[in-house]
């Protein structure tokens, strides 16, 4: 009997094609699965059990139909199984997906679904014993339950699968909320594979009761002669249709795996899945042809096997040659990441011109908008440090360049309280607060937090997959640490320019001081000690005395040895001196008391300070460099309200508190003064008068406190400061007290 060859090509190629996918589907999701729960072990074993019913269909296809072995008739026996079990695994699977389980309807679905799918296989195995396929072959009717001449079979497993699959599209449109990554998200974007999957695995079920029934019937009243040509014809067409919509199925179920890891639970789909599913689609559709050509074919069997061992070469040789090709693409993506900043050579060469010239410092914009357009795909972006850090990595980046990240200052501060550790991959953000953005993406150091990275939706409407969102964190980390290393350096590359420059000027000035005005007048003392003792003196009855001369000159020479030791002291007390032996002798805030005391005596009304018991024992405690560091930094801070508290009004009232915590581990000094504050001082010039917005405070950005900033994030420390006109300045230095 000879039945088409298209058809039975097609028969045969698409039974290979769902065996290939179906195993690789199964395989993927029960080797790729993040927690091996029972519905990813239901999920995986039931697309594997699938492919292994696929490769007995294949057997059974590729031979006659008609022909009579026992291995024909343990395939006809297993196959009736997929019968029943199908619809009712695929309800339990969405219902577990969906997380629906626990609501009352569901629960009772699932346990009245699955009686009537036992109450089936009883009455195809047991109450109305299937016929044989030696039966079927020789044209013996069989006996069984049934109504009105139809099979009870016939009737059941209709409805049972509409009620299945109906069940499994009210757990997808109403599903509870996710607690995964992008959970929530992703079945949204995945419930139209799976409705339309849904949807597919209906029509095959009542195609399968459909035949079925058609089956029995014409069997059991002998009016069909099941294995004549145009029977087996039709019954291949059956084959094809089903056979086909299960590929249309599986390609459906496999898109919704790969693209958003719906059976898996991995918080976010890999990029790299979705490339290997169409490779073995690739490999499925040209292996399932070609072997369903070739089995027609009148050939020696190792010539069909040399067919496929060289499919299968080539196809894995075309596969090497495309992860080669994606590993070059992605290294040319990330090639602005790894190539150097250069920073020592920019470091080296002045801004301007110049010995004072500031050193350039690290553009970090060009790498980041790399990451944005290039490697992500994002609308919007934006880069901001938090923590230590933030002072050092100046204000937010932004993705494009036009974006105003400005509206994000006054939020980072609440955003903080939401990165509860290390392990938090992401938190959902208002994107009508956050620029457009919709996720943040926690950086962190060995310091703990230190940045955020905030991304918009994709420009295609994809998901972020987890390689992407792996190496935006370890981007985002490596920029906003180059940002504060460059900074910092260029800040203490300035800062010894500076102090070069200062020394050359207070050693230049040392020299003329001591050539031009203190040795002349000791010569001038010198000789106008000599001139007095070489001068004669004259008898005056019982004593001597020198010849009148106008002027005392032993007074002359002392006032002018007296002015050249003034010029000296004046000297000394312009050199830079070191602080460390003083806070040793008296602790830091002796230290500090002895500077208000000394030299800033008479600068404020008041000097409250507010040292507690635990602060002042952890600033005995601290070791000398870190002590020092702080003692520079909030010598800074009352030097600047000295200065500028008053904003040239002598007659205003300037009171200054200086507050000393330790708190939760962080020993804390706040310098705060009623002064005018900054927005007021900020016409005099003065070093607090550059702001910028971090973390929802002021924080220097002047010359003198810059420097400080600087000389904190080093110890790993913070200085900010908060501000208002009319309102005075407080200045916070923190610092982790390590135990």
């Amino acid at each position: 009997m000879e039945t088409p060859a298209l058809l039975d090509w097609a028969t045969r190629s698409l039974s290979f094609f769902n065996t290939i996918a179906l195993l690789w589907l199964g395989l993927a999701v029960l080797l790729n699965a993040e927690q091996r729960r029972w519905g990813t072990l239901l999920a995986g074993g039931g697309l594997v059990l699938g492919g292994l019913f696929f490769a007995g269909h294949t057997t059974v296809v590729g031979r006659e139909f008609g022909t009579f072995d026992t291995e024909m008739e343990f395939w006809w026996r297993l196959g009736w199984i997929p019968f029943v079990s199908p619809p009712y695994i695929w309800y339990v699977i969405m219902a577990w997906y969906a997380d629906v389980l626990h609501v009352r309807l569901h629960r009772a679905a699932i346990v009245v679904l699955g009686l009537l799918g036992i109450l089936a296989l009883c009455l195809i195995f047991v109450v109305s014993p299937l016929p044989s396929y030696g039966d079927l072959a020789n044209h013996r009717a069989t006996g069984g339950v049934d109504f009105g001449g139809v099979p009870t079979v016939v009737l059941l497993y209709p409805a049972y699968s509409v009620l299945c699959i109906g069940f499994s599209l009210a757990a997808l449109r109403r599903p509870s909320a996710s607690g995964r990554f992008m959970g929530d998200l992703a079945r949204a974007r995945a419930r139209p594979w799976l409705v339309a999957a849904s949807a597919v695995l209906l029509a095959v079920s009542l195609l399968v009761g459909t035949m079925a029934g058609w089956i029995v019937r014409a069997v059991q009243s002998g009016n069909l002669v099941l294995f004549s040509l145009p029977t087996v014809t039709l019954l291949k067409l059956f084959d094809v249709t089903i056979s086909g919509l299960l590929a249309v199925a599986i390609v459906l179920v496999g898109r919704a795996i790969v693209s958003y890891e719906v059976f898996t639970g991995k918080a976010l789909p890999r990029g790299g899945l979705l490339r290997q599913w169409r490779n073995s689609l690739i490999l499925a559709a040209s292996f399932g042809g070609l072997m369903g050509a070739t089995l027609d074919m009148r050939i020696d069997p190792i010539y069909r096997l040399l067919l496929a061992t060289l499919l299968i070469t080539v196809l894995y040789a075309l596969h090497s040659w495309r992860v080669y090709a994606d590993r070059e693409a992605s290294m040319e993506r990330l090639r602005p990441f790894v190539m150097s900043e250069r920073l020592y050579d920019r470091l080296l060469t002045a801004g301007g011109e110049g010995a004072l010239a500031e050193p350039a410092g690290v553009d970090a914009s060009a790498p980041f908008r790399a990451l944005c357009q290039d490697v992500l795909g994002a609308r919007f972006a934006y880069l901001a440090a938090l923590g230590p850090l933030a002072p050092l990595a100046g204000p937010p980046l932004a993705y494009p360049a036009t974006s105003d990240p400005s509206p994000l200052s006054a939020l980072l501060g609440g955003l903080v309280t939401r990165f509860t550790s290390p392990q938090t991959l992401y938190v959902a953000v208002d994107p009508t607060l956050f620029a457009g953005a919709i996720w943040a993406i926690p950086l962190w150091s060995e310091r703990g937090l230190v940045g955020a990275l905030l991304l918009g939706p994709k420009a295609d409407g994809g998901l972020y997959t987890q390689e992407e969102v792996e190496i935006a964190r370890a981007t985002g980390e490596r920029l906003v640490d180059i940002q504060a290393s460059s900074e910092m350096a260029r800040r203490l590359v300035a800062l010894q320019r500076q102090r070069l420059a200062e020394s050359q000027i207070v050693d230049a000035r040392a020299r003329r001081a001591l050539h031009d005005d203190v040795l002349p007048r000791l010569h001038a003392a010198l000789l106008t000690l000599g001139t007095s003792s070489s001068r004669p003196r004259i008898r005056a009855g019982s004593r001597a005395v020198t010849a009148e001369a106008p002027g005392d000159p032993i007074a002359d020479a002392a006032e002018q040895i007296s002015d050249a030791h003034r010029e000296i002291a004046n000297l000394l007390r312009a050199m830079p001196s070191t602080t460390a032996p003083r806070i040793a002798q008296v602790g830091l805030i002796g230290a500090l008391k002895q500077a208000v005391d000394g030299e800033l005596s008479g600068a404020f009304e008041s000097v409250t300070w507010n040292v507690s018991s635990q602060g002042d024992g952890a600033a005995r405690e601290m070791d000398v460099l870190p002590a020092e560091v702080l003692f520079g930094a909030a010598r800074e801070a009352i030097r600047n309200a000295a200065r500028h508290g008053r904003n040239g009004d002598s007659g205003r009232d300037l009171n200054l508190v200086v507050d000393v915590e330790l708190r939760n581990g962080v020993f804390e000094i706040q310098v705060s003064d009623d002064g005018v504050g900054i927005a007021n001082a900020a016409n005099a010039s003065h070093p607090r008068a550059e702001q910028n917005t971090t973390e929802g405070r002021l924080v220097s950005g002047g010359q003198g406190l810059a420097l400080h900033t600087t000389m904190m994030a080093v110890i790993g420390g913070t200085l900010t400061a908060e501000a208002a006109a009319g309102r005075g300045t407080r200045v916070t230095l923190s610092i982790p007290m390590h135990d």
